[in-house]
């Protein structure tokens, strides 16, 4: 049984991203710990629980629930299911403070994203954080991140100076599936047009330059390093469309990435196989331990 560290925000973290690992791992036999900033317990994003607000009329306190493009964003079923059982869970009501982590406690690291600004980038930019993350690589233990997740792995940074991941193999939340749930909610939360952008390109910049995977495919040591679902994959329509999930009966919509005790994944459509993969990982690693 491997004893993992999941650090979160204090609130807007993907529910998906979060309570269906949680969930896998603990049937598998491990067990989890929650850190937040202040040791307060944590909340996930409303609005991917609940997919308010993400329609035009989402402004409007008396026609919120009345949902059709928030139906289409939000976390699925299983996602919700788990979460509400998460929300009862011992460990994730009793989370310890960010700056109260021993990684030298722990056997691995997962690291779940989150779009949100509000909530999500204290947690990516946290030094505390990038400085655990950069600990669990160097001992060369199992990490996993996901989506926004791989921001944080890629800021953690070695005695080099070098990112954690330079060297690494890696995926994460492509500039396409970004931009394609960006440019459909700039439009429907038109409000708030940058809610699915944590961070906005800047002011003579490329488009995407700030996207996740521009940020991380910076850190890397080739370009090629960060990897993509290949156009001769199979399933490759399922993979790449943004609209179909994996579950825990079908993982052809999803992709995974693993590189020594490293995993990486893009979004919630490939959490059930990304955290499978990353339970197989912390046993096998079990087996080698002193």
């Amino acid at each position: 049984m491997a004893h993992v560290l999941i650090p979160v925000p204090h609130q807007d973290f993907d529910p998906s991203e979060v309570a269906v690992p949680w969930r896998i791992l603990i049937e598998a036999g491990h067990r989890a710990t929650f850190a937040t900033p202040d040791g307060r317990v944590a909340s996930a994003d409303p609005i991917m629980l609940s997919g308010e607000g993400l329609d035009p009329w989402g402004f409007v306190p008396g026609l919120r629930k009345l949902r059709l493009f928030g139906l289409l964003l939000r976390a699925n079923a299983d996602a919700r299911r788990d979460y509400a059982a998460l929300e009862r869970d011992v460990a994730f009501n009793a989370p310890i403070a960010w700056d109260a982590i021993d990684t030298e406690r722990f056997d691995g690291l997962l690291l779940p994203g989150g779009h949100c600004a509000r909530g999500v980038r204290s947690y990516l930019e946290s030094e505390q954080l990038q400085r655990v993350a950069a600990a669990f690589f160097a001992a060369d233990k199992p990490v996993a991140a996901i989506c926004h997740g791989v921001v944080l792995a890629a800021r953690s940074r070695g005695a080099d100076g070098r990112s954690m991941l330079h060297g690494r193999r890696t995926t994460a939340l492509t500039w396409a599936l970004e931009k394609s749930a960006w440019s459909l909610t700039r439009v429907t939360r038109f409000w708030d047009p940058h809610y699915y952008r944590t961070y906005p390109d800047g002011a003579g910049q490329p488009a995407g330059y700030m996207s996740v995977q521009q940020e991380v495919t910076r850190a890397l040591a080739r370009p090629d390093d960060f990897l993509d679902v290949p156009a001769d994959a199979t399933h490759h329509r399922r993979k790449t469309s943004g609209l179909v999930r994996d579950s825990d009966t079908d993982d052809t919509p999803a992709f995974v990435v693993r590189d020594g005790n490293y995993v990486s994944a893009r979004w919630p459509g490939d959490v059930h196989q990304f955290a499978r993969q990353f339970a197989a990982l912390l046993e096998t690693a079990a087996e080698t331990r002193p």
